[in-house]
């Protein structure tokens, strides 16, 4: 028997509301292999921070930028 008509045949044997939650498990599968990639990722920000590395640790200046970020 083949992948599709095993597949086919759990199905049937599914309640509608589980049937449509494998829909949608097929659904989110298809869209996640067929989302287009970003591009390359940018590190535009590093050394940003450079003025400041003589008055705080890396600790203190990454609580530093979330407070200065909002977060």
């Amino acid at each position: 028997m083949a992948t599709i008509d095993r597949i086919q045949e759990l199905l049937r044997t599914l309640p509608p509301e589980l049937q449509r939650e494998v829909e949608d498990f097929v659904q989110f599968l298809f869209q996640k292999r067929t989302l287009k990639r970003g591009g390359t990722l940018r590190q535009q920000w590093a050394g940003a921070l450079r003025e400041y590395r003589d008055q705080y640790t890396a600790i203190e200046l990454q609580k530093k930028a979330l407070e200065w970020r909002g977060d």
